[in-house]
């Protein structure tokens, strides 16, 4: 096993961990909402194919690493760890509000989902791109999520919004041949449509911490 793979198996293992030793807050359930720290996979709904990286660059363009999207459910190339924008500390558990802006860092990578004023390979639209290094990018990194309600619900479709350029992430079905044969161009678009509606699928969700508990328990992310 790589160490890649490696990584990502602890990490798995310490989620699983936080997730059952971290109480939940009474009232309505906090497993309806997506929150801050959780690993989650994101399915476009148009073209039901879930967001993806790995490390294969693009080729023209920023030759950044290449986000894509791919049918396949069982990827561990498609989870994505919620976090909050740059230069701010993300609450662990905590619900995220509709309109909050994140980042959404690769697991397998370490690279943060991230566009720029670069043209995509394949639709001509703008590219969108994994960049950083552990977790560490820049402000282009930094995504809006758009959704009705107060709170990201995880029944509910949403949209993320590029801070910076106002582009939509999207997919419009452009498929991409060797080496990775298959699998869909995700870039950005100006306007929303029915190519930018993401909605969570599999994940670990993390829960709300309470009181002098989350004291004890490391929450920066």
């Amino acid at each position: 096993m790589n160490g890649r793979s490696d990584r990502f198996l602890l990490l798995v293992r310490v989620l699983v961990l936080s997730f059952l030793s971290v109480p939940a807050l009474s009232g309505e359930s906090d497993l309806s909402y997506v929150t801050c720290g959780s690993v989650i996979k994101l399915l476009n709904t148009q073209h039901n194919v879930r967001l993806h990286s790995h490390e294969v660059k693009y080729g023209s363009g920023s030759g950044q690493q290449s986000v894509t999207g791919v049918t396949d459910a069982d990827d561990s190339n498609s989870y994505w760890r919620i976090r909050g924008k740059s230069d701010i500390v993300c609450q662990r558990g905590n619900p995220i509000k509709c309109g909050e802006t994140i980042r959404l860092t690769h697991v397998n990578t370490g690279r943060n989902l991230h566009s720029h004023y670069f043209t995509s390979p394949l639709s001509g639209n703008q590219e969108v791109s994994a960049f950083g290094e552990d977790g560490e990018g820049d402000n282009l990194d930094n995504w809006t999520v758009m959704c009705s309600g107060t709170y990201w619900e995880r029944k509910s479709s949403v949209r993320f919004k590029h801070t910076v350029t106002e582009v939509l992430l999207s997919i419009t079905g452009e498929q991409y041949g060797r080496p990775i044969n298959g699998q869909r161009e995700v870039h950005g678009m100006q306007y929303s449509n029915q190519y930018n509606s993401w909605k969570v699928m599999e994940g670990i969700f993390m829960k709300p911490m309470e009181g002098p508990k989350a004291g004890s328990v490391h929450s920066e992310l």
